[in-house]
């Protein structure tokens, strides 16, 4: 593709966007819920002035685009203009062939499914390197130029922005259910960037550290690191293995680990997202489709 964009990004992001969309309209719109950011802007001004998110969206991000295209680089500028463009495409389609979700007798569930939709449609828009404008670019701006993080940023913009719907056509109960869905949507943004395919870190100190660092190579193909670690009350230097390793074989790690040594002292994390040879990379150094 020109420019240096990938089919698989751009198809994702169209993806993100309509989960994203069909969120907003079928559980936010339909529900009288609020929502943070440059959206929420977009929902204040349909549920006040009846002006369709689809084209809010747009003139909304026009002006942030020229202010933050240098910041973004041509590559994430054209990927932001897909998210943005597309996001008020699936909006408008969604708007005019919408169908009913009774839900509002259960705006807890309504919430938690805003919050779901919209956490998923952006946490795959952001994995593939695009955004949908807005607070996003206004964030790395204040990050540059004031030092704010972009954290504090995006948290005072939403802040504000539901504060304004509260006083304008939210009442307290759909405040509150908005907040709800908010907070599902970050857990689920974060969620979708750290890795959806999480896996296991294992440290092990053992005194036949080579024996099983030979075992996890040859049987499991997975790489073993050796570091070097001193231990406090023995006053002695020791090795230590560290190796990373899918959910489903660590199981047959610690098998392999307990054959050798069954006293073996083993700490096992959680690593949600991996880089490299075995997990992004084939053994010839080439990305894993």
């Amino acid at each position: 593709m020109p420019f240096g964009l990938k089919i698989k990004n751009c198809l994702f992001i169209l993806l993100g966007s309509s989960i994203f969309s069909f969120g907003i309209v079928h559980f936010n719109i339909q529900n009288n819920l609020a929502e943070g950011g440059f959206t929420g802007i977009t929902l204040l001004l349909y549920f006040i002035f009846s002006i369709k998110p689809s084209i809010t969206n747009l003139v909304l991000n026009i002006p942030i685009f020229i202010i933050g295209w240098r910041l973004l680089g041509r590559k994430a500028f054209l990927y932001t203009i897909l998210g943005t463009v597309s996001v008020s495409v699936f909006l408008e389609i969604f708007y005019v062939y919408q169908f009913s979700i009774p839900l509002a007798n259960d705006l807890f569930l309504a919430a938690l499914f805003a919050g779901v939709f919209i956490g998923v449609g952006l946490g795959i828009i952001f994995r593939y390197g695009g955004t949908t404008g807005g607070v996003d670019i206004i964030a790395r701006l204040a990050n540059k130029y004031i030092g704010w993080s972009m954290g504090r940023t995006m948290f005072i913009f939403d802040a504000a922005v539901i504060l304004l719907s509260l006083v304008t056509y939210l009442n307290y109960r759909e405040a509150m259910y908005t907040l709800v869905a908010v907070f599902v949507g970050a857990r689920v943004i974060d969620f979708m960037q750290e890795g959806a395919y999480s896996a296991k870190g294992a440290m092990i100190i053992s005194p036949f550290q080579a024996q099983i660092a030979d075992k996890i190579t040859i049987e499991m193909d997975r790489g073993v690191t050796v570091l070097t670690g001193f231990g406090h009350y023995s006053k002695e230097e020791r090795s230590v293995l560290y190796c990373v390793v899918a959910r489903n074989e660590l199981v047959r790690l610690k098998n392999i680990i307990t054959s050798i040594d069954p006293h073996a002292f083993v700490s096992v994390t959680d690593v949600h997202d991996v880089l490299g040879e075995g997990f992004t990379l084939d053994e010839h150094k080439r990305p894993i489709e």
